[in-house]
This record gives structure tokens, C-alpha cells and sequence, in this order.
């Protein structure tokens, strides 16, 4: 958690609590969560939703965490680590919305040869799987 919180002491901003519960959560969490999520994970009293919203942006704008959109409609938060770009993928369940990170990624030899035969520079890519999670399909 102090790395998290140096962060934002060396772009000379307070660590408050309610910013800092939000890191905690973020850290703790194995998937993604909207704004929501992150608010009803707080100890009730704590912040607003308006303040959630405003310590996701900032944290974003530092590229502490990366926005996930999942064409339900709700942005999702993920922390990223100091020194990581985020680049990650997930498989995502069409009926609970329950989010799975995946390791596994194209070659960077396919973005090349992409990028080469339709001339283009500086290709990357963002891919999202989505299925039905063993729980839905009981």
C-alpha cells in the first residue's frame, strides 16, 4: 500500500481516505470493479459515489489504474502496477458479468505483420472474450 500511496505523494497529492480505501480496494481485488462496486466495498459513511467517480478519473489521468469496458454499459476500474502498461485481456460471462483475467496474448510477430500489410504504425490491441461462467450455466 505504500508503494501506492507514494505515488501519489510524488505528483504532490494528499493521500486521503477515502483515496486511500479506494487503492485498498482496487489492490485486494482479483477482477475489475465499476464505480459502484468500489463504493459498496467502503465502510458506509466513508465517501459519495461524486467522490468515487473523481478519485477513479485522477487515478486514471496518473495511470494508476486502467478503465475496462465491457459493452455492458459500466466502466470498470483495474490497478496497475508501476511500470506496467496494463496490457492484459479478460473473459467476461454475457449473464453475471463476473470478469476473468486472462494471461495468455497474440504474438507481437501477428501485431507486425497486421500492421505491415495494411501499412500501418504503432498497432497494438485490446481483446475481451466473452462466454457463460461455469456458475450460469448450472
Amino acid at each position: 500500500m505504500s508503494v501506492l500511496t507514494g505515488r501519489l505523494r510524488r505528483q504532490s497529492l494528499k493521500i486521503t481516505g477515502p483515496r486511500a480505501a479506494i487503492l485498498e480496494i482496487l489492490r485486494a481485488s482479483p477482477r475489475p470493479l465499476t464505480n459502484k462496486q468500489i463504493l459498496e466495498a467502503l465502510p458506509t459513511g466513508q465517501c459519495d459515489l461524486a467522490t468515487v467517480y473523481r478519485s477513479m478519473h485522477l487515478l486514471e489521468k496518473m495511470q494508476m489504474v486502467k478503465r475496462c469496458h465491457f459493452h455492458d454499459g459500466a466502466s470498470r476500474f483495474q490497478l496497475i502496477a508501476e511500470g506496467d502498461d496494463g496490457h492484459h485481456h479478460h473473459l467476461v460471462c454475457t449473464r453475471c458479468s463476473e470478469v476473468v483475467e486472462i494471461e495468455q496474448c497474440f504474438p507481437v510477430e501477428l501485431e507486425k505483420q497486421i500492421a505491415t500489410e495494411n501499412g500501418y504504425r504503432s498497432v497494438t490491441h485490446k481483446l475481451e472474450f466473452f462466454g457463460v461462467c461455469p456458475t450460469c450455466q448450472e
